[in-house]
């Protein structure tokens, strides 16, 4: 019966987690082949928009995390200071950011974080700001 009950559970635990990943009232799903990201609200898609992720030789890790920090008029400490408005960090110093090399949207350039266009970025962070930062998810896939 306790072997029973031990299956049960861990087969209920695989079920749970992705739920979790998609309890979030936003989630910013960012697609590397198509260099896309689609953004639900409350599970109905809002948004689709061109990113820039990881140009070769550099990585944006793939996987599902909260958003963790938000900065409005942020810069690179990494990269000469560079400009990243409306940052959302979700891992590390990986972020999803406006960038004004909106030509490059579309096709990786980046250094590993995900860019958007400046508008984009904008109404992004705006709901990241309303929903709360433990409401919204970054979901990266290849």
């Amino acid at each position: 019966m306790r072997l029973l009950y031990s299956a049960l559970l861990a087969a209920s635990m695989l079920l749970v987690q992705p739920l979790a990943a998609s309890a979030a009232s936003v989630v910013a799903r960012v697609d590397l082949s198509s260099q896309t990201m689609t953004v639900s609200y409350r599970g109905l898609v809002k948004y689709r928009w061109k990113v820039s992720t990881a140009r070769r030789g550099k990585v944006t890790p793939v996987g599902s995390w909260k958003a963790k920090w938000l900065s409005r008029h942020h810069r690179s400490s990494r990269y000469n200071n560079a400009p990243m408005p409306y940052s959302i960090f979700y891992s590390g110093n990986y972020a999803v950011h406006g960038t004004y090399s909106i030509k490059s949207l579309g096709r990786p350039a980046s250094s590993g974080c995900i860019r958007l266009h400046p508008d984009n970025a904008a109404i992004l962070y705006r709901m990241a700001q309303r929903e709360g930062l433990s409401n919204v998810r970054i979901v990266v896939q290849r």
